[in-house]
Order: structure tokens, then sequence, then C-alpha cells
């Protein structure tokens, strides 16, 4: 395989999947590399093109895989793992990277990863799972406030409700369970305990058996500075974390990693792919998990791909295989840290179709310009989500890269458009 040229999907359109396309591209096997639908970063990166097939059109991927002889599809959100596209491509022998649709589960039913996690004795928040209205209220009024409640299914990042008092516990519950706010995805709901402590992320390459971590980072969830403000898909991110010690990382891979793989495995669902543990380290440095997502973080992966010093196409290879064991992943020494631009009212409503100027597509040895939520209509780049951009860079320290990161987000303008600035200035979300 080292010398074939290959072709490659990747499906999405947001940061994660820009880093993805990006890094994949640098492979020496690589020939071209191909987003569905992509965005309008991806659609200017050299060695990538766009492809206007929806992420969740399985069967439109499963066709175009099929015609442009794809040797490899990565899969990026979450939504097609859980629709199953990893076992459509699998039945017409196709490669394609990720959890089976069963394994997905982990992410795509917040009520099935409790239950697994009760089962193989992994540490988490207590919790109890409902379907009816009163039984969750008359369990609210028992447990009292602060909690968290938490729609099972998708909802776009927004499905988790950080209830500080009980009226906003109360709301969140009424709102899921009678409201349908998440419409199926909150037809049942988890209300659990509030957990204290350092959140952090650890991401790690899966074959089934075998574990190769990646590299620490942190994200910064909280929409405002100081780690106020309400939940988002990430504001920004940084690697390494200064808060992962070597001790505190082998607690996570033996309490946390391995249980879940050799759990899964156990249950007749071997898991390969990405899987990413977001966690809370209490006082007494134990670690429990908050939340799986069965792919890359974003806005993670962008820093963890701007400090990879590996063919990322060889270790997914490696794992597709069931051979992660014989590979390693080299990093670079430098911390790396990146920024989300965000449209005015994220994570509520905003506008689309918002122009961008500047270095918007900026790309030297230390800053790259990943883009998440744009499009280019009539060769002019507008904003098309949410989290629009997040500005990467690299640095001989946090402060370093921080400034090299906060300086490029300086020269973009977007109408409406905001950032925290403190992202990296604390070790804290």
């Amino acid at each position: 395989m080292a010398t074939q040229q290959r072709n490659i999907l990747v499906v999405g359109g947001g940061g994660r999947e820009h880093a993805l396309a990006w890094k994949l591209a640098q492979s020496p096997q690589v020939a071209r590399v191909f987003v569905a639908p992509g965005n309008g970063g991806t659609a200017t990166e050299p060695g990538v093109d766009n492809v206007p097939i929806a992420a969740t059109d399985l069967a439109g991927l499963l066709a175009f895989a099929g015609e442009r002889r794809i040797d490899l599809t990565v899969v990026g959100p979450e939504a097609p793992l859980v629709a199953g596209i990893v076992d459509t491509f699998s039945a017409a022998g196709l490669r394609c990277f990720g959890p089976t649709q069963t394994a997905a589960r982990l992410e795509g039913s917040k009520a099935f990863a409790k239950d697994f996690m009760r089962r193989h004795g992994i540490p988490t928040a207590q919790h109890r799972t409902f379907t009816d209205l009163d039984d969750a209220l008359a369990y609210l009024r028992e447990v009292g406030a602060p909690v968290v409640v938490k729609a099972d299914g998708l909802a776009a990042g927004k499905g988790v409700i950080l209830a500080e008092d009980f009226a906003t516990a109360e709301t969140a519950v009424r709102d899921m369970l009678a409201g349908q706010r998440f419409g199926a995805a909150g037809a049942t709901v988890v209300i659990e305990a509030w957990l204290r402590g350092r959140e952090l992320s650890y991401i790690a390459l899966v074959d089934g058996e075998h574990i190769l971590p990646l590299a620490s980072s942190q994200d910064h969830k909280a929409r405002d500075d100081g780690g106020r403000g309400p939940n988002t898909g990430g504001m920004g991110a940084f690697s390494p974390s200064p808060l992962v010690t070597p001790a505190l990382e082998q607690r996570m891979l033996d309490e946390v990693m391995r249980p879940t793989i050799t759990g899964l495995a156990a249950d007749g669902l071997p898991y390969v792919g990405f899987l990413y543990a977001g966690l809370m380290i209490g006082a007494d440095g134990a670690p429990k998990v908050l939340e799986y997502n069965c792919r890359l973080g974003d806005p993670e992966t962008q820093p963890l791909l701007m400090r990879l010093d590996a063919d990322l196409l060889a270790l997914i290879d490696a794992a597709m295989d069931g051979r992660l064991h014989t590979v390693s992943a080299r990093w670079r020494p430098e911390t790396a840290l990146g920024v989300v631009l965000a449209a005015g009212g994220y994570p509520g409503g905003y506008d689309k179709g918002i122009a961008l100027s500047g270095p918007v597509d900026r790309a030297t040895a230390d800053v790259k310009v990943f883009h998440a939520g744009t499009a280019l209509h009539d060769n002019q780049l507008v904003s098309d989500g949410g989290r629009v951009l997040c500005v990467t860079a690299l640095g001989a320290d946090r402060a370093l890269a921080r400034s090299r990161a906060y300086a490029t987000l300086g020269e973009i303008s977007m109408r409406g458009g905001f950032y925290r600035t403190d992202i990296g200035g604390t070790i804290a979300g």
C-alpha cells in the first residue's frame, strides 16, 4: 500500500473535516482527497475537492465511492455513523473508518452509554433515565439542583443543559419530554449529578482491541470569556494540556479507555475508529466520563492535527487492519491552539451568508485557518454556520501560540462575528 496512489473520501463539512482533509492530503500515498459536502475552505484546499453530497446521504456517498474508486472513506461527524454508514460501505466491500451503527450508539444514545458504563464499571456521574415527565419531575424534586439534563439522542451539540437551579432544570425537562424541543432525540432524558473538577478530552484511535492515544487536549465549551454563558460545540482548544500528567494519563487509559474497549468487545460490538471520552477530573484525581463521542472532537482536531508529525493515513490503515500496536504517533513539541470565530447569536439562531474578509485562507508554517461554517458564493467567502472558522497556530509555548492565533483572527472581518478572548489564557474551560 505504501506506494499506491489512493483516493480518499472525507465525510462531513465542518472544521474537523477540513483539518482531516488537509492532513490526509499531505500523505505521500494520497492522489486526491474528496470532501462531502465540504465547505468554503476545503473548496480551495490544495489536493482537495468538494463533492455536493450530504453527509447523511448514505446511498449517494456509496455510489460516489464506487464510481470514483475511493480507497478509504473517513467519517467526520456523528450523524452518518449513527445512521450506519460503516455497515453500508462494509456490505459493499468498501473500506470505511469508524464504528458500526450499533457501536456508535455509545454517542447516539446517552441512555445506552450510561447503561453500558454501569454494566462495565466505568466511572461516571450518578444518573437516572426517564421517558415520563411526571417521573422525571418527581426525581428532580428529590435530588434538587444543580443537575445536568441531557437529551438522549443527537441534538447537534445543544442537548446538554447545565442547570444550576431547579427552575432551569424543570424547564429543560419539560421542553424535552413535553415540548419536543429536540424531537425524537429528547423523547428520553438523562438527569445526572453535576460533576465538579477539570474537564479534559481523551481521544484515541482504536482497532477493536488496541488503543493508540492521541496527544492531550482541552477545549473551551462555554460561549463567553471566563467560562460563562451557554454551552456550545466548542469555542477553542489547545494541545497539549498541562493538566495531563503521565500518572493521570495512565489512570484515564486504565480506568476509562481500556474498560470501554474491552466492554464493547464483550458485548459483541468491537469498536474501530476514533473514540473521544469527555472526562471530568475530580479533586482526588479520579476521572469520570461526561460523554463519549465516536469521532474526533471539534475544535480539538484542529490543534491536534497541527501537532501530528506522522502520516495520518498510515495510522488509520493500521487501525482498520487491527495492528495499531505496531505503529506510533509522533507529535511536534510545540503547543497548538485554535480559536473559533462564531456567527452572532450562536449557539442560538444566527444569520448566514455574511461576507468574510482578511486572511481567511492563511496557511503558513505556524498558522492555519480551518473553515467550518463557510461557503463560496460567486467566489465570495460567506458564513454558512454557527461556528465559522477556527484559527489555529503553533508556538514554542501556549502564550506564543495564542498570540499568533489572535493576531490572525484580529485581521479577519465578519459582521456580527465574535470569539472568546481567553482561549488558552486559562487552563479551565
